[in-house]
């Protein structure tokens, strides 16, 4: 890793998001580096599109040359939970 990959606020903090995802039906945390996750799921850009209306601009993503994937920033614990909860919401 260089010095200007983006690193998660700590890496337990990644850790715990990563767990905590991987406990919603149909999201699969695939490995990643950096702040972000990269999450393996059933109509990608829907759910993209999605979470973005519903909380913000950016704050999911759907990478190129990844089908049913999309990638989520690891923030702090308040806005992981907050993306939890709204993942949840929307793949239930």
């Amino acid at each position: 890793m260089d010095d200007e990959t983006p690193r998660p606020k700590t890496p337990q903090e990644k850790d715990r998001f990563s767990s905590r995802l991987a406990s919603i039906p149909g999201v699969h945390p695939l490995p990643s580096i950096g702040d972000w996750i990269l999450l393996q799921v059933a109509a990608p850009s829907d759910l993209a599109r999605k979470v973005n209306r519903r909380l913000a601009p950016g704050m999911m993503t759907v990478p190129r040359g990844r089908a049913g994937a999309v990638r989520i920033h690891v923030g702090d614990p308040k806005d992981n939970e907050t993306l939890l909860r709204t993942l949840r919401d929307l793949v239930a």
